[in-house]
C-alpha cells in the first residue's frame, strides 16, 4: 500500500475490518504495532491511533489502551430480537446482578414487569451462585396527582375515570412495595447493602427505560389498548397498556458506537429527570 496516497484513519480502519471480517485477523489474535501499522499504510502513528479507537467502538478491538498491541475482540453471539418485556427482561437482570455493584434504574408505568423478572436473580442470590456487594435501585413512577394519559375510562370525564385512576394507583404502591421489599430483605438475610428509591414523575412516561450497570438500556413503546376490568358494579372499560408484552429492545455499550450513544443518551436523560422535575414519592 505505501508508494500511494496516504490513508485516512476511517480507510485504515475499514481496512482492518475487512481483514477481520474476512478471518484474516482471528479473535484473540493481536494486531501489528502502531509502527508497523503505520509504515504499512505511509501515515503517521496518530492515524493509526484514531482508526484503532474507531475499531474499538464498533465492538472489533480490545486492550486498545494498553501498551501492547490491541487484540481482536471475541466474536460475541447475535443478540436475539425484540422480545416481550415478560421474557426478555428477567435474563438481563440475572446477568446485571452478576456485577459485585448492580444499578437498575427504571422510568416505567408501575413495577409489574419488574418483580417477576427479578425473580430469577433473587432466587441466585439465595442459593449462593450470584453474591452482589450493594444493589441500587431507582425506580421513576408516574405521580398520584396528575391526569394520567393512560390507563384512563373510555368514557373521558365520567364517573369512571376516578375508578380507573385509583385502580392504577393501588397498583402502582403495592407492586412498588413488594420491589421495595423484595430487595431490600437482602440486607438481613445476605448482607447485601440495598438502597431502593423511588421518585414522581410529572406526566405519563409514554415508554418503559431500564439502565442496568450504566452500561445497557433496555426500551420498549407502552402501547395503547382497549380493555375490560370488571369490577363489583359492573364493567370498567379503560384505555390501558399491557406493559409486560411491549417488545423490548437491547442497546449495550460494548456493542458498537450507535448502541453505546444511545446507553450514554439514556443515562443523561434519566438522571436528568431525577434531579430536576421529579418530586419524592412515597408509596402509601
Amino acid at each position: 500500500m505505501n508508494g500511494s496516497r496516504r490513508r485516512t484513519p476511517q480507510e485504515i480502519a475499514d481496512t482492518l475490518r475487512e481483514r477481520i471480517r474476512a478471518g484474516t485477523l482471528r479473535p484473540g489474535a493481536r494486531l501489528p504495532t502502531q509502527a508497523e501499522l503505520a509504515g504499512e499504510f505511509g501515515v503517521e502513528r496518530g492515524a493509526v491511533r484514531q482508526a484503532l479507537r474507531v475499531l474499538q467502538e464498533d465492538g472489533l478491538l480490545s486492550d486498545v489502551s494498553k501498551g501492547s498491541p490491541p487484540r481482536v475482540a471475541e466474536q460475541r453471539p447475535a443478540r436475539e430480537g425484540p422480545q416481550p418485556t415478560m421474557v426478555a427482561l428477567a435474563p438481563r437482570l440475572t446477568e446485571a446482578f452478576s456485577a459485585p455493584h448492580v444499578r437498575i434504574d427504571a422510568v416505567c408505568l408501575t413495577a409489574q414487569s419488574l418483580i417477576p423478572a427479578l425473580g430469577e436473580p433473587l432466587r441466585l442470590i439465595h442459593e449462593g451462585r450470584l453474591r452482589p456487594a450493594r444493589i441500587d435501585a431507582r425506580i421513576l413512577l408516574p405521580s398520584r396527582d396528575i391526569n394520567l394519559a393512560f390507563p384512563v375510562s373510555v368514557d373521558a370525564g365520567s364517573e369512571e375515570d376516578d375508578a380507573v385512576h385509583q385502580r392504577w394507583l393501588a397498583m402502582r404502591n403495592a407492586q412498588g412495595q413488594v420491589l421495595q421489599y423484595n430487595l431490600q430483605a437482602l440486607r438481613g438475610t445476605h448482607g447485601i447493602d440495598v438502597h431502593v428509591t423511588f421518585r414522581a414523575l410529572p406526566f405519563t412516561p409514554p415508554v418503559k427505560l431500564y439502565l442496568l450497570n450504566e452500561a445497557e438500556a433496555l426500551f420498549a413503546h407502552y402501547m395503547i389498548t382497549r380493555r375490560a376490568e370488571p369490577t363489583d358494579s359492573g364493567t370498567l372499560e379503560m384505555w390501558d397498556t399491557l406493559g409486560s408484552e411491549s417488545l423490548l429492545f437491547s442497546f449495550e455499550q460494548r456493542a458498537g458506537q450507535r448502541d453505546a450513544a444511545f446507553v450514554e443518551q439514556s443515562r443523561k436523560w434519566f438522571d436528568a429527570l431525577w434531579e430536576t422535575i421529579t418530586t419524592d414519592l412515597t408509596l402509601s
